[in-house]
């Protein structure tokens, strides 16, 4: 059974490349898909590391938001950028995107503040 998923994922991959070249557009994926990896690679997967030596002995909480704040924040990095907005269409990416991730970080963090000083106080009730 599990030669049949290699199999039909083998066949998926060929499917798609296949289509990529027919679009003529295969060396342009190649070249970003090349990139990507260079970025992780290179940038992210250290950084993580060297994030991850720094805040391992840090409470739970803390650790968590830390890595909700990161995703959230690097999701939302194009439209914070605005790479999407045109001068003659005003509808394409409307708000103040910077402002409402500073919110959304806000409450991150309000919520981790939170979550430590109720397992603090749990922890005293404890004893």
């Amino acid at each position: 059974m599990r030669w049949a998923g290699y199999a039909a994922g083998a066949a998926l991959i060929v499917l798609g490349l296949g289509g990529l070249a027919a679009d003529g557009i295969l060396i342009g994926w190649a070249l970003w898909f090349g990139g990507v990896l260079a970025v992780h690679d290179g940038l992210l997967a250290p950084g993580v590391a060297a994030a991850g030596t720094v805040i391992g002995r840090w409470p739970s909480s803390v650790r968590s938001a830390l890595i909700v704040a990161a995703t959230v924040a690097l999701a939302t990095l194009p439209t914070v950028l605005a790479l999407g907005r045109r001068a003659d269409n005003p509808s394409i990416l409307p708000l103040t995107y910077g402002v409402n991730l500073l919110i959304v970080l806000a409450v991150i963090a309000a919520v981790a503040v939170a979550d430590h000083l109720l397992s603090a106080a749990r922890k005293n009730w404890s004893r």
